[in-house]
Formats: structure tokens, C-alpha cells, sequence
């Protein structure tokens, strides 16, 4: 082993996820600077360090000295005091303000911000507000960066160290050590692999307790964002075997246990985390209370009023769509579900028509942010994301009072119903009035929730509440090439890849990934915007099958990121970039922020000096602490899953044998009916084929339907 210090001059990478740094040392003795790597967590440009480690000669970057200790002093001279200040250490404190920091203190300025930082206020331009800022950033910093050196002396990322100090406080390093599974159940973002992975450097038995019960939850939770409700017990006894390399006979006393204490309930001989057991309950409850209250309202002669309505507007329902409207004004609780191109929204607006006649106050709303606008463009009334009109406030509960407080309305109209999972769908019930009307419009041939359940297929199937489906395609919606081969698809007939010269479906063949990738580069930085004078990062939207691969949604941000944006402002964090005017996509529910799973935004502001990113979520502006970038990711391209209740002018797919996995026939369906203008789809007819003949989807753990079947399994 050989020693190394000297003064960080320059840090050239830094991966949040591993700690991993390469950086630039100035040491004594040495005329050039010296390149240094290893695993050096919260390391900061001006700061001293002293190296363990031995030199070694890469092949590629020549000679390099490979740390595996280091321990960071505080800097000496005022151009490292100034150096250090600058490196974005502190929030509230930039290379602007750092340098006039260092002009009033000199030498003195860390002991000034460590025990008088009121002192801050002789600097220029630094105010009450500013100084507390600092103040709180560099209490924060000194224990992040414990956490952090904590965790790497174990072996362990270093990435979850803000995080950890943000829940725990200066608890941190003591929940840490005493119950590290704990993270796994406390912090978004840190799995149970993260936290065994602590617990067994830290040296706890891999046989305890709290290990098998973290286990447990953790295979739930898989299971759950998967699409399942719950686990038949030999599957879930199998997954923790195989993922804890456990006795059968320790983990069953361990559900044992976590049934008695309530962790975990039984019923059914299945086993579910109580969330989803409460919530498929509840909905199955619910709807059997909404079903069995009659309306406040009694409508005579309902063809009457739609004769009224067609005669005022020039138009006419067809038989089945009359049938719909006559439906959702006899029932207390209705589906409406269609392919595109059948008259949904049409259908949609003759029923709000016809209970406006009367006077009812109607509510409107759907999923995501996206969805909730299309519906409030073509019914013309106003529209909400289901969490907003509930006035979601956080995870344990409703800001909302929903018991004396329940939504006033006679009718609630949710469209994209297929996106709902169990847990949001209880929770909206749960705010309904028995009196109210609740009518759910949805396409169930479509991809199933991104969360736990199959809320719509199983109402269907259940055959408890009336059902309308609207199969007839209207004459123009026929001339869509689109929308002919969605159903086609949805046929399990193989779309009609070329045709007419003003189609709006494209085909481009290409076999090779690498093709593939280039010409959706082309397609999106010139031909499209060119041709259909469209914006190329709002109104393109690509969609792929998989995250992964060269021509999977990770990939093409990338590309599309160089491509289409270049602007300079940008900000690190694990292995991405971004940038000022990057499209990008929450990926988890917010509450405090108010934004959710699904929606996307663009990036209007970076501020270095206070490490926050400012994202623009249809005109509400949001902001990002640099820890919290692990809840957005780039949404150049995004996966077809992530793209339901979303409708985009211009949708670009790659589907390739690549994808072979997600290759099904539903997913594809999906993709199709995205696109409102123009679909194009780049990759190999052999792709598109296993797709279309694709029509085995994975059943997932649900008992809605058995519940609303059997009123003894809601008791």
C-alpha cells in the first residue's frame, strides 16, 4: 500500500448509484496533476484528502493511482476554502456568492459557517433566508456525508445517503446499524436487496427474523408490481426460499407470525399485504352498496329527451350507443367499453346531455393528467385527475374528510378506466355517495394497470353490473388507418403495413438495432417536424416494448436527449443528464408535490447554487431537490406501458425481435391507439407477427370478480 495526498482539483466523474469518482489531484512533489479513482463517496473539489491505495497503468488512461481509503480535511488556503464553497457542496452557496464569502472571511470563512453563521450577513447580497439555508446545508452535508462514509466502509452504495438522512435525521447511522431492513419499508427508492446487502456486511444473521420477514413483504411487492393482489402461499414460500436460501419451515412460521400481528392477512387460503386484501375487498363492497341504492331519480321517457338532443345538434346515435345512454340512466353503476373509432366520446357526451336535462351535477375524471385533459377537450366541461379531485395529500390517507365530506355529485363519469389499479380505484369509491351513479368507460382489450389488479376486466367478468360494448367502427374512423389496425390486431389479424399515399400508419423495415435507432433519429430531429410542422420533443412521442436494448426507451433517450436538445445547462445525477428543456416523466406518486405516476413535464430551470430543477407540468411549475432526481426520468422515449391514458399527435415505435419477451398482442394494440395522428413504426414484420399471434397475457392474482360474485367474501 502506498500514500497519497493533496488538494482536489477537478472531479471528471461521479456515479451517485456506486460512489465510484475519478478525479484530478494536485499533490506535493508532483508537477502534473495526478488521476486518481476508487470509491470515494462525498468527495468535493478544494477539500484535502489522504489516499490509501497502489498505482497501476490502464491501458486506456495511462497511469492512475487506485484509492481503496481516503479520508477528506477541510481546506486551508483560501483559494481551496473558495474551491471548495464553489463545488455545489452547499446549497445556497454557488461559485458567485462563494468568492464573495471568502473575500470578507479569508482563512476564518469554515469556522464562520460552522459556529457564527449569522456572521454571513456582512457578505453582500446573502440575507436572513440565505444564511438559513446554508446553515441547514451544511448540518446536512456533515451528516450525509457520515451516512455516506458509513455505508462505503461496508461495502455499500452511497447513493441513498440524502435519502437516509432526510427520513431518519440524526437518527440515520443508529437505525442503520440496529435494523437496516428497515430501509427497505421506510425509503422509496432502497429494495430489500439493498438493505440485506447492508445487513450482511454490518454482520446479522441471515437466518433472523427480521431478514425472513423483510423477505416476505419484499416478494409482495414484487408480486404487486407485477399486477397481483395477492400470493397463493406455496408461490410465495418458493419466491423467499429461492431469494433468502431459507428453511420452508422458517419462513411459514414467520407468515405465521406476520398474520397474527397483522402484517400480512389470509383469506381465501391466499395471502395479501393488507392494503390490497382492504382494498378488493372494499371495491366489491362498495359497488354492492352503490348497485343496491336506488337513484334519487326517476327519468319517464328517455327516448323523448335523446330525440330532443339529436334533433337540436343534426345527429344520431346508433342503436347500441341509444342503448348505452338508456343504460347509464336506468343503472347505478355501468361500463362502457369500445375499441378506438366506436364512439365512446360520443357517446360519453349524449349521456352527460341527458342527465343535464335533469339537473344532476356531473363529475368528470380519469387517471392521469394527460387523459383528464383530452376528456375535458372533447366533452367540454371540466375534468380531474382522479388523485386531485380526491385532493390526495399523502399515502396514509385523503385530505379529504371522505366519510362527512363525500364528493357532491348525482354522476361520476371515469374514463380509461383500464389504467385504474385496486388500491386508487377503493379509494375513489370510498369518497362516492350510494346515491350517485357511477359510470366507467374504459378499453379493457388494452394493457391491464401499471399497479396491482385488473379492476375493469374483472367488473366485466364478474356480470354484476350492466355492460355496454361498442364494436361498430363509424364511417369516419374507417378511413384511419390507425384505428382499422388496432382492430385488426385486437383480431388477432395482421395490420396492413402498407397503403394509400395521405395514410397516417407508416411502416419502415429495418432489421438491424442499430438501423433502427438511427432512423427514428431521423425520423424525429427533421422528416416529421419538417413534414407535419410539429414540435419534435411535445408532439413526438416514442414508444417501445422493453427499457432495455439498443432500441429499448433507456437507449433512445440518450440519443434523443444529443439529438434534440442542446442546451448547455445541465444537471447530474446517477448515471443521467439533465437538461433545460428535457421532456420528462414522474415515475412515482408525489403527494407532496402533487404529481403522479404517469405525468410529464418539462425541465424550465436548473439551479446550481440551490441544486434544485424546476419541471413544468402542464403550466404548474415543481420543484426538484438534485436527491429527489431518482422520481423523474427522460421521457424522449418511454415504454408502452407508461404510455396508457396518454394520447400523443405523432407516436414512433421500434419493434423488434429484441423485444421477443413483450412481444403481445395487447401491447401492440395499446401502441397503436396512442397515436391520435401518426403512427410509425420502425423494425420487422416478424416483430409485428408474434405480436399479432401473441395472445397469452399473464394472469394476474385478482379476486375482484369472485368478491363481487359471492357477497359471503366481503364480509
Amino acid at each position: 500500500m502506498e500514500y497519497l495526498s493533496g488538494v482536489v482539483e477537478r472531479i471528471t466523474y461521479f456515479n451517485e448509484e456506486t460512489g465510484y469518482a475519478v478525479i484530478k489531484l494536485r499533490s506535493k512533489g508532483y508537477h502534473d496533476l495526478i488521476t486518481v479513482v476508487g470509491n470515494m463517496a462525498a468527495v468535493h473539489v478544494g477539500a484535502i484528502v489522504s489516499l490509501r491505495g497502489e498505482w497501476k497503468v490502464d491501458s486506456r488512461y495511462g497511469k492512475q493511482f487506485v484509492a481503496s481509503r481516503y479520508e477528506e480535511r477541510l481546506p486551508a488556503t483560501i483559494t481551496g476554502i473558495e474551491k471548495y464553497l464553489g463545488s455545489g457542496l452547499i446549497k445556497g452557496i454557488g461559485p458567485v456568492s462563494a468568492k464573495r464569502i471568502v473575500k470578507v472571511f479569508g482563512k476564518d470563512t469554515i469556522n464562520i459557517i460552522e459556529e457564527e453563521p449569522e456572521r454571513l450577513s456582512e457578505v453582500p447580497g446573502i440575507g436572513p433566508k440565505r444564511i438559513e439555508m446554508i446553515k441547514e446545508a451544511w448540518h446536512e452535508q456533515k451528516e450525509v456525508k457520515n451516512i455516506m462514509l458509513f455505508l462505503q466502509s461496508h461495502g455499500v452504495s452511497t447513493s441513498h445517503g440524502v435519502k437516509i438522512y432526510k427520513t431518519y435525521g440524526n437518527e440515520s447511522l443508529d437505525i442503520v446499524k440496529e435494523n437496516p431492513y428497515r430501509l427497505a419499508e421506510d425509503i422509496w427508492g432502497i429494495g430489500f436487496k439493498t438493505a440485506d446487502s447492508i445487513a450482511q456486511k454490518l454482520g446479522f444473521d441471515p437466518n433472523s427474523m427480521e431478514r425472513c420477514r423483510a423477505g416476505i413483504l419484499y416478494i409482495l411487492n414484487q408480486l404487486s408490481n407485477e399486477g397481483h393482489c395477492f400470493a397463493n402461499p406455496d408461490q410465495l414460500i418458493d419466491e423467499t426460499v429461492k431469494t433468502l436460501d431459507l428453511e420452508r419451515d422458517k419462513i411459514e412460521q414467520c407468515i405465521d407470525m406476520m398474520v397474527e400481528d397483522g402484517s400480512l392477512i389470509r383469506d381465501l387460503d391466499v395471502i395479501y399485504l393488507p392494503p390490497f386484501y382492504h382494498s378488493e375487498v372494499g371495491v366489491a363492497r362498495r359497488i354492492k352498496e352503490i348497485t343496491s341504492t336506488p337513484a334519487p331519480w326517476k327519468i319517464k321517457d328517455v327516448d323523448a329527451i335523446i330525440d330532443k338532443i339529436e334533433g337540436k345538434n343534426g345527429f344520431k346515435y346508433d342503436e347500441i350507443q341509444r342503448e348505452a345512454i338508456k343504460k347509464a340512466v336506468s343503472s347505478k353503476f355501468m361500463v362502457l367499453t369500445g375499441g378506438p373509432g366506436t364512439g365512446k366520446t360520443f357517446t360519453i357526451q349524449g349521456i352527460i346531455k341527458v342527465f343535464e336535462s335533469i339537473g344532476a351535477r356531473i363529475y368528470l375524471a380519469a387517471p392521469t393528467g394527460r387523459a383528464a385533459k383530452r376528456m375535458c377537450e372533447t366533452t367540454g366541461r371540466e375534468a380531474k385527475t382522479i388523485h386531485r379531485m380526491l385532493e390526495y395529500k399523502s399515502p396514509q390517507g385523503y385530505m379529504r374528510n371522505i366519510e362527512n365530506n363525500p364528493l357532491e355529485c348525482h354522476v361520476l363519469i371515469i374514463d380509461e378506466t383500464s389504467m385504474v389499479d385496486i388500491i386508487l380505484m377503493y379509494n375513489l369509491l370510498k369518497a362516492v355517495k350510494n346515491e350517485t351513479t357511477v359510470i366507467l368507460v374504459g378499453d379493457v382489450d388494452q394493457l391491464p394497470s401499471v399497479g396491482a389488479g385488473n379492476v375493469l376486466a374483472d367488473i366485466i367478468d364478474s356480470g354484476q353490473v350492466e355492460v355496454v360494448k361498442l364494436t361498430k367502427i363509424f364511417r369516419q374512423a374507417q378511413h384511419s388507418t390507425i384505428i382499422t389496425n388496432a382492430h385488426r390486431v385486437n383480431q388477432g389479424i395482421f395490420p396492413v403495413l402498407r397503403g394509400r399515399k395521405n395514410r397516417d400508419f407508416f411502416f419502415i423495415k429495418r432489421e438491424d438495432p442499430d438501423e433502427i435507432v438511427n432512423q427514428i433519429q431521423e425520423l424525429c430531429a427533421r422528416r416529421l417536424p419538417n413534414y407535419y410542422k410539429v414540435d419534435p420533443i411535445d408532439d413526438i412521442q416514442i414508444l417501445c416494448p422493453m427499457q432495455r436494448g439498443a432500441t429499448g426507451a433507456a437507449n433512445m433517450n440518450r440519443i434523443l436527449q444529443e439529438t434534440l436538445n442542446k442546451e448547455t445547462r445541465f444537471i447530474k445525477y446517477g448515471g443521467s443528464i439533465y437538461k433545460v428543456g428535457d421532456k420528462v416523466m414522474q415515475i412515482r406518486n408525489n403527494y407532496d408535490k402533487n404529481t403522479f405516476n404517469g405525468d410529464i413535464g418539462r425541465i424550465v430551470n436548473i439551479d446550481l447554487e440551490e441544486k434544485s430543477v424546476y419541471i413544468d407540468f402542464d403550466g404548474s411549475i415543481v420543484a426538484y431537490d438534485s436527491s429527489e432526481l431518482d422520481e423523474i426520468m427522460l421521457a424522449y422515449a418511454i415504454t408502452v406501458h407508461k404510455s396508457q391514458g396518454s394520447e400523443y399527435k405523432i407516436v414512433v415505435a421500434p419493434f423488434t425481435t429484441q423485444h421477443f419477451m413483450m412481444l403481445q398482442r395487447n401491447l401492440l394494440y395499446t401502441c397503436i391507439t396512442r397515436a391520435k395522428n401518426v403512427f410509425v413504426m420502425v423494425g420487422t414484420e416478424k416483430a409485428v407477427a408474434i405480436a399479432v399471434g401473441n395472445n397469452k397475457t399473464v394472469k394476474r392474482n385478482t379476486m375482484l370478480d369472485k368478491r363481487l360474485k359471492d357477497p359471503s367474501t366481503i364480509k
